[in-house]
């Protein structure tokens, strides 16, 4: 469907299941749903998503704090965390891991829907500062498809932590056609999500 993959890591399942209709209704894919570490950890090894809702409170031995650091130390995408009240310890040791963003539990669709597009924003102005800029050219010279001038938008765009919908406002196309557009791109650069576009395209970037 070519959307933002989103695993969710949640061990209330009422919680979880109204996150999965958001999704839903906010043009979001559920990449996976799971309610302890080990799961999310199999996840992020076998079926990588773009972003993580991560709940900081897990009834498991490893919180979402310590999924979040072998996020950062491993995969290396954003991840928001899901938090309700909690102790200053648990918040200092979450704030240590540097997220893309909190969101406070309950919360709307509204709410998710911002957190989402602020987290991928946030990360990728983060994550680009120390990289250098995207170069079609020096892009083309690794694919046997090369990619036109409008893919190049879009990978761009991508790139910069935009939604399928804000990629459509500020291009002013419609969201098929972007996601026809990051179809290409997923074929030309044999890729399956935004995450592993932008790992194979940062690595040629080096």
């Amino acid at each position: 469907m070519n959307k933002i993959k989103v695993l969710v890591v949640e061990d209330n399942e009422i919680m979880l299941l109204y996150i999965q209709t958001c999704l839903n209704n906010i043009d979001f894919e559920l990449s996976a749903a799971v309610t302890n570490s080990a799961d999310a950890l199999f996840q992020l090894e076998n079926n990588l998503p773009d972003i993580v809702l991560l709940d900081i409170n897990l009834k498991d031995d490893n919180d979402g704090i310590d999924v979040a650091q072998v996020i950062n130390d491993k995969f290396k995408i954003p991840f928001i965390f899901l938090t309700s009240l909690a102790d200053k310890e648990t918040l200092d040791r979450a704030k240590k891991t540097n997220p893309s963003g909190y969101i406070v539990k309950p919360f709307k669709e509204q709410d998710l829907l911002v957190g989402l597009e602020m987290a991928l924003y946030n990360f990728a102005q983060r994550n680009n500062f120390s990289q250098p800029k995207l170069s079609l050219s020096s892009i083309n010279k690794h694919l046997i498809k090369p990619l036109s001038e409008r893919e190049f938008e879009i990978l761009q765009c991508i790139y910069d932590g935009k939604t399928n919908q804000q990629m459509a406002s500020s291009l002013y196309l419609s969201v098929n056609t972007i996601k026809t557009h990051i179809n290409n791109l997923y074929l030309k650069l044999d890729a399956s999500s935004r995450s592993s576009v932008l790992a194979r395209v940062r690595s040629w970037q080096q």
